[in-house]
């Protein structure tokens, strides 16, 4: 089959990896693709949001299936007009896919079908939502775009300035355009995260290998929040008794509240989870595979990924083998210094003696190909350095021995990914 994987970060590589493994995968083309894709696949310099140029490019190239991998191609409607171009999709609809892209929705979702999250109130005008802030003076409170925001719409205020000051910025100085024309005021709440990825085709919903994300930029949880600067599986605090009360209590009622609401989603549906001691609630949803996330759970998927996302374009998920292996896996991103803020592009890589293997996984993020081989950086996450192991604890030490080989002017990561998790385990 010919394969066309939009996106060009991380996911996609670890997507890519993943579904070359599979003999029903002949060629595969990536829209943009990055450096490290380059290697794997045939890209071509189309925008993700171009969605006309995607589908025009899909049809000239006779794309037998389509993975939208990012958020904002999805919300836009790229499966939509792939799929009415008859190119079947791996990917919700643009009308599924609002559970991502508008955070008044998801919210105004759980409260319908009493899907457990926490309290929360929408606004439209800047002055009512500092009014309602100050009136609540309960700190720290959640303030949220609505809309799409790179990851970086969500800010805790620890107090009524902070909160004052995120809402002005949000809705009064656009920092987010469009995506603040509303914002959700939520209650802040307390526990372990935890991000489970589920594939679903509207009829069956099969959780994938839980995973524990490390958000801020420095160790021990300091600096400013980041896409992502590492992550571990499976979490240990999310126990086989928890998993089944998210089964039972938010996995299920969201499939079912999406088709109640004639907004059947198929594909990859991520659930931002957090342990409160009154149960687990949803934090937010979002509708494709996780970054990075899924740079930990694929290296973990025994079965067929190709397959399994065939078997939910078609509806027939509940036939797929869906299984993981025993074990744990570690990844660590490393970064360009001054990311998440300004940082500088074009530093050669370096990726020292590494040999990859089936433990051992370079996911490349914001990475560009030169001449001769030679890899250069073009983002402020560049690489996912990827370990599996037996045990937590090794795939942790393989994933910074790699990591250590790795250099470029400015590179830097965190040093204390997976040891909430260890902490726990030990």
């Amino acid at each position: 089959m010919n394969i066309l994987v939009i996106g060009g970060g991380g996911r996609e590589h670890a997507i890519i990896k993943s579904i070359k493994k599979s003999p029903l995968c002949g060629k595969i083309y990536c829209l943009p693709g990055n450096g490290g894709i380059a290697f794997e696949s045939e890209c071509h310099d189309i925008n993700a949001k171009d969605i006309s140029a995607i589908t025009a490019f899909s049809t000239e190239k006779n794309v037998d299936f389509a993975i939208v991998a990012p958020d904002d191609p999805l919300v836009l409607g790229a499966v939509d007009a792939l799929e009415a171009a008859g190119i079947p999709c791996f990917g919700p609809s643009k009308a599924a896919a609002i559970i991502e892209g508008s955070k008044a929705f998801s919210k105004d979702l759980m409260q319908k079908y009493g899907i457990p999250t926490a309290g929360y109130k929408t606004f439209d005008n800047a002055d009512d939502a500092i009014a309602y802030i100050s009136a609540q003076n309960s700190y720290p409170t959640v303030i949220k775009a609505d809309g799409l925001a790179l990851g970086k719409g969500v800010i805790i205020a620890e107090n009524f300035g902070d909160a004052k000051r995120a809402v002005e910025s949000i809705m009064l100085d656009r920092a987010f355009g469009d995506s603040g024309n509303l914002v959700v005021i939520e209650e802040f709440l307390q526990g372990m995260e935890v991000s489970v990825l589920a594939f679903t085709d509207g009829r069956t919903i099969i959780p994938m290998v839980s995973s524990m994300d490390h958000k801020r930029a420095l160790d021990g949880d300091k600096g400013l929040n980041t896409g992502g600067m590492g992550t571990v599986a499976p979490n240990p605090y999310y126990t086989n008794s928890i998993a089944d009360e998210c089964m039972e209590r938010i996995f299920i009622p969201t499939m079912n509240a999406m088709n109640s609401e004639g907004r059947t989603f198929k594909g990859c549906l991520y659930f931002g989870l957090i342990l409160t001691d009154k149960g687990p609630k949803v934090i937010e949803y979002n509708c494709r595979f996780g970054d990075p996330e899924t740079q930990v759970v694929l290296p973990l998927l025994e079965s067929d990924l190709l397959e399994i996302m065939l078997a939910v374009s078609k509806e027939r998920l509940s036939e797929a083998k869906v299984s993981f292996k025993d074990g744990a896996a570690c990844c660590v991103i490393i970064a360009s210094g001054g990311y998440p803020e300004s940082y500088e592009r074009g530093k050669v890589i370096d990726f020292g003696d590494i040999t990859e293997s089936d433990e051992l996984l370079i996911y490349h993020a914001g990475t560009k190909k030169g001449d001769n081989r030679a890899v250069y950086t073009s983002g402020g996450r560049v690489l996912g350095v990827t370990a599996t192991a037996k045990c937590l604890s090794e795939a942790v030490d393989n994933a910074y021995k790699a990591a250590k080989k790795i250099k470029f002017d400015g590179a830097f990561y965190r040093n204390d990914i997976g040891k909430k998790a260890l902490d726990y385990l030990n």
